[in-house]
């Protein structure tokens, strides 16, 4: 398996299975290696633990001992950006490093073959995914039905996978790419099926990872939110020329203001500031100010920003990047963000972006 950083989502280690007495051996030799010398790991996926290494000598290695039965064990070859991946099912396992196949069982057949055919569909995507990232914007954007064309064929290609192989382990080895592609609804539906891969330990400490991601992401909302009818949580910062300003200085006199988190290497705060100066510049003369507050760590870049992206208003940081006030004051965990903040400095809405911001000022600035 190639790595692939883009659909990658981190597991932490747990380690719940290492003394269950449920063991079988493994035997795990390697051939054709292109360079003696090189270590070799075994690893187990749901631990992320190496459980053993070998050093290539005469372009071959093995490894032998015990791990638990049908874990999920993953091959790593220092130097190589290949995973073999295989199930601990007692049957030796042969892997071939000058083709990245990987011999055995039935079942890690099967892995491999699945391995081969995903792999071939991603670099296929990859590469149209480079030629298209490398033209103009305009030509890219005209471009994006044949892009989610070429996205949903490697979707397919991963959910064919499960389909093909929806009575054994499998699907194991990909459901973590899956969810990626195919979003936490598909997800759902196959970890909580009575399929066999669905039980498996790797799946389901998968499984309670994303929803306790998912139970503090939505606590954390649930605090950013919390401000909403609040009055506004006074805060000091810094002006471009290094003079400290306190946000009560501009906000609950009498005006209408945008407080914007954003920083000078945030992507889209640079797509979503054509929006936020539209806005700025059509209501400012009805009582519309704002005041930005940059996460930013340097501050050259954070000043080039307010230049180059023409931002004619109050800019205030402390140059501490996610350690800013800010972030503490007002639970800001990612940007953009910002808040809006009636004459008498009650915060009446959060997160408003694009089409959204336009409809808001409308309404209490008609």
């Amino acid at each position: 398996m190639k790595k692939i950083s883009i659909l990658t989502l981190a597991v932490a280690a747990l380690g719940l299975l290492a003394c269950s007495g449920n063991n079988v051996k493994y035997n795990v030799k390697g051939i054709n290696a292109p360079e003696d010398g090189v270590a070799v790991y075994l690893v187990d996926a749901l631990s992320s633990e190496r459980i053993d290494s070998a050093v290539v000598a005469g372009g071959t290695f093995q490894m032998k001992g015990k791990a638990e039965k049908e874990a999920f064990l993953n091959l790593n070859v220092e130097g190589s950006d290949w995973t073999f991946m295989f199930f601990n099912d007692g049957v030796p396992v042969q892997a071939d490093l000058s083709n990245n196949t990987l011999s055995g069982s039935d079942l890690n057949n099967r892995v491999t073959e699945a391995d081969l055919k995903t792999d071939e569909m991603y670099r296929q995507y990859n590469a149209y995914v480079q030629e298209l990232s490398a033209l103009p914007e305009e030509e890219q954007q005209a471009k994006m039905p044949e892009y989610r064309e070429q996205f949903n064929k490697l979707r397919d290609c991963y959910l064919s996978v499960v389909e093909d192989n929806k009575d054994n382990l499998v699907p194991v080895a990909f459901i973590q790419t899956i969810r990626s592609m195919a979003g936490p609804d598909k997800f759902n539906e196959l970890v909580n099926s009575d399929a066999p891969f669905a039980s498996h330990p790797y799946v389901q400490n998968l499984k309670r990872k994303i929803e306790e991601s998912e139970a503090k992401m939505k606590e954390a909302e649930e605090k950013k939110q919390a401000i909403i009818g609040q009055k506004f949580l006074d805060l000091e910062e810094a002006d471009p020329d290094g003079n400290m300003h306190k946000l009560s200085e501009y906000v609950g006199q009498g005006k209408w203001v945008l407080v914007d988190f954003w920083a000078s290497w945030c992507g889209p705060c640079k797509a979503e500031m054509p929006n936020v100066v539209a806005a700025y510049k059509k209501y400012h003369d009805k009582g519309f100010d704002i005041v930005g507050l940059s996460f930013d760590r340097a501050k050259d870049p954070w000043v080039a920003a307010i230049t180059e992206w023409e931002m004619p208003w109050i800019h205030l940081s402390d140059l501490k990047y996610w350690k800013s006030v800010a972030s503490d004051v007002y639970n800001v965990n990612s940007i953009p963000d910002n808040l809006l903040i009636d004459p008498e400095g009650t915060v009446v809405a959060r997160g408003l972006r694009g089409e959204s911001l336009e409809e808001k000022l409308a309404e209490v600035l008609k």
